[in-house]
């Protein structure tokens, strides 16, 4: 693959929150954007973002839990953008409950979207990856895969996808393809503001509540993990492989 030609990268779970942040920074980086989510009219504001920028991008719906929908949105990206070499694993959800309480259901939901999501991704992108000799695997771990309190479901995806990204790394790397985590710690989203009402506070003294506790005393912003999706996605980072960053305003204990 010539170095001149436009990287087509996949994002998932691209709607809103980092996933969109994402998108909208590696649109900005020269790459053409697969925004992906669930519901495909979700993605047009991150669409017409990168668009009215210059950027090329286009919507599409897709249940990454889903093998078929899967290989669908793959073929149909390769179609319209050209063969996807990046792919960020953002898609998730949050089914919170101390494990007590915690339904079947929630287990797997999260289990769904989150680790079976990564590999049918990983799997369909991959192949794009090898033929062109290149490709950037970014996936979404978090803090909470070091443990917290209500989210074992949760906590387990995101431990897992460090170990599913170090062993991405080791299998694809002969490929030229590196895949690397980044794991966020408090972010300013609409997954920390549904953590907030769960747990009966107000945004607003749930993010002061979180920014006192952190060592450069402000949550982050989806633009902090688009910071460092970006750098892990670029020609630069091609002797960074099978880490995973922490991206939290500060060590974590």
């Amino acid at each position: 693959m010539s170095t001149t030609e436009q990287r087509v990268a996949v994002v998932t779970g691209a709607a809103r929150g980092i996933g969109a942040a994402a998108a909208v920074r590696l649109a900005a980086e020269g790459r053409a954007v697969a925004v992906l989510d669930l519901d495909e009219a979700a993605c047009k504001d991150t669409v017409e973002k990168i668009t009215a920028a210059g950027g090329r991008a286009i919507a599409v719906g897709c249940d990454v839990s889903d093998e078929a929908q899967v290989e669908a949105a793959v073929a149909r990206i390769a179609e319209e953008l050209g063969a996807p070499s990046i792919l960020v694993n953002n898609a998730g959800v949050l089914r919170d409950n101390l494990l007590f309480k915690m339904s079947v259901a929630e287990w797997d939901t999260v289990m769904n979207v989150h680790l079976r999501g990564a590999f049918l991704m990983s799997r369909a992108c991959q192949k794009h990856m090898v033929d062109a000799g290149f490709g950037r695997i970014v996936n979404l771990s978090s803090s909470s895969a070091l443990g917290n309190r209500g989210q074992v479901n949760y906590s387990a995806a995101k431990a897992g996808l460090q170990g599913f990204t170090k062993t991405l790394a080791k299998e694809l790397g002969k490929f030229g393809i590196t895949a690397n985590a980044v794991a966020p710690g408090f972010i300013a989203t609409d997954m920390t503001a549904a953590t907030a009402e769960r747990v009966g506070m107000g945004f607003e003294d749930f993010k002061a509540a979180a920014a006192s506790m952190i060592p450069v005393q402000r949550v982050g912003e989806p633009e902090d993990i688009a910071n460092a999706i970006a750098f892990f996605t670029g020609d630069a980072a091609g002797f960074v492989s099978g880490q995973v960053l922490y991206v939290a305003g500060g060590p974590l204990d």
